[in-house]
């Protein structure tokens, strides 16, 4: 049994290492809002500055394109043009990356969903879009979006370049505190053993990395890539 000193020092430590840990509380509020506006002045900058010289060389480009009566002049001002076009692609999403307001699990479906549909535009492959039981406002870290963000793309280029398919299904489902994607095709597959390229590694290095899981499976009739992370 405590007598009542031994209950007040008890009382006083108690308090002491609660305040102590509001204040160790306090100062990660305060760090996380030190990052959050400098990811925002990052990416203000980036796009006024940036994104005004890339906009300004297009014009230009598209200018000179009008006044260029030969062939290989022509076509060196289109590969220019493709570059500033690629470059825009490329800081638009480190501007996604970068918005603090896009960390939750909503906000990363509907953009995965942007981008397939923009980067089979063009191609022969069908995009099929599932979501199932998916809890908008579910946070989600940036690193975390970012990491499947880049195994979309990946993914999407390997079977744009190699399946040989027509169709594609982009799939997440939320289940608890887990998010799963899933890309399938309907492609000519191959042996996974025989993999050798740098895509597979890396987004099984991705999935190591963010704790996550990563499967593939392939057959004859098509492949289909499984990834899991925990929120």
């Amino acid at each position: 049994m405590y007598n009542k000193r031994q209950l007040l020092h008890l009382r006083e430590n108690q308090l002491k290492e609660s305040e102590y840990q509001n204040q160790l509380l306090q100062k990660e509020l305060e760090k996380q809002k030190s990052i959050e506006l400098e990811r925002e002045r990052i990416s203000h900058d980036m796009h006024d500055d940036l994104g005004a010289g890339i906009s300004a060389l297009k014009l230009q480009a598209e200018f000179l394109k009008q006044k260029a009566d030969d062939e290989d002049l022509i076509n060196d001002i289109n590969e220019l043009l493709k570059t500033s076009e690629e470059m825009n692609i490329s800081m638009r999403e480190m501007l996604w990356s970068l918005n603090s307001g896009n960390d939750t699990v909503g906000s990363f479906v509907e953009y995965a969903k942007i981008y397939a549909e923009g980067f089979l535009k063009k191609t022969p492959i069908v995009l099929t879009f599932d979501r199932d039981q998916i809890v908008s406002e579910t946070p989600i870290s940036t690193e975390l979006r970012r990491s499947m963000f880049l195994c979309i793309k990946e993914a999407l280029n390997n079977a744009y370049k190699y399946s040989g398919a027509d169709q594609l299904k982009l799939s997440f489902i939320q289940e608890s505190k887990y998010l799963i994607m899933e890309i399938s095709d309907n492609g000519r597959g191959f042996k996974i053993e025989n993999a050798s390229g740098n895509g597979l590694r890396n987004m099984d290095r991705r999935m190591k990395e963010s704790c996550g899981k990563f499967e593939i499976s392939s057959t004859e009739k098509g492949t289909s890539i499984f990834f899991k992370i925990n929120l």
